[in-house]
């Protein structure tokens, strides 16, 4: 078991909901100081995106970010620096896709990763039946394999993909990319309900979150939330502290348990 994994058990087991903030890495002002600040804001984890040009999983925002990022220059090996310098006093994962690591060389790309400090790997267009490299290379290194299980899979998918995983099990609320939606979807509640009976592992709900309000619903059957969309597009606006304001309501809006 990681630091990821371990630091998302403590708050389930202390009563609370876990609240993990994604930002594009590479992004004008996704540095230092804003990583310890998002930190500082009392979330559990940090989600860093390594900007890819073909981000199939991400909606417009993101899409937007991650083409302002590698416009900007950012390369995975910026991404990594930058979590390395930040040594933040909570788990780090990074989410990429398959070709950016297989085109750095899946050892040094994770070398790099465990040497950042990174404490979990997220590959949303890697298939559960093609992660074994990933997840042997990333055991012998500590680090976990956080795996996506998406509605309508079925329930012999979803123990495929539960057995596999470590660290959280990221679970996307609705169809689709990602991006803020007027509403959370009953599709959220049904697949963490389907997971539930599979895995101890916790049960993190993404995609579709915008609100703090719809965080707090996910919170009552959902071991906590992921947020990215909400939040970079505070960032492409430009607007650094409107970023930070929103990660401690989303956080606020949580329970932290005992």
């Amino acid at each position: 078991m990681g630091a990821l994994e371990i630091a998302l058990r403590a708050r389930r087991e202390a009563g609370g909901s876990s609240f993990v903030p994604y930002l594009t890495g590479g992004f004008p002002g996704v540095d230092v100081p804003l990583l310890r600040a998002v930190a500082a804001a009392g979330v559990d984890a940090i989600e860093v995106g390594v900007p890819h040009s073909d981000p199939v999983m991400d909606g417009g925002v993101i899409q937007e970010a991650s083409s302002s990022a590698l416009a900007a220059g950012a390369r995975p090996a910026d991404v990594l620096a930058t979590i390395r310098e930040a040594d933040l006093p909570i788990p780090v994962a990074v989410m990429t896709y398959a070709n950016p690591v297989l085109r750095r060389g899946l050892e040094t790309f994770l070398d790099e990763a465990a040497a950042a400090g990174v404490a979990g790997v997220i590959v949303p267009d890697l298939p559960v039946d093609e992660s074994g490299g990933l997840r042997k290379a990333c055991a012998a290194r500590n680090i976990d394999v956080v795996l996506l299980a998406a509605p309508g899979a079925s329930g012999a998918r979803l123990g495929e993909i539960v057995a596999r995983a470590s660290g959280f099990v990221y679970c996307v609320a609705t169809y689709g990319v990602t991006g803020a939606r007027q509403e959370l979807g009953s599709t959220a509640q049904d697949l963490v309900a389907e997971l539930r009976p599979l895995t101890n592992l916790p049960l993190l709900v993404g995609v579709g979150i915008g609100t703090p309000e719809q965080a707090r619903e996910a919170s009552a059957f959902a071991d906590g939330v992921i947020v990215g969309s909400a939040l970079m597009s505070r960032m492409v606006e430009g607007d650094v502290d409107g970023t930070i304001g929103l990660v401690e309501s989303f956080r606020s809006a949580l329970p932290t348990g005992r």
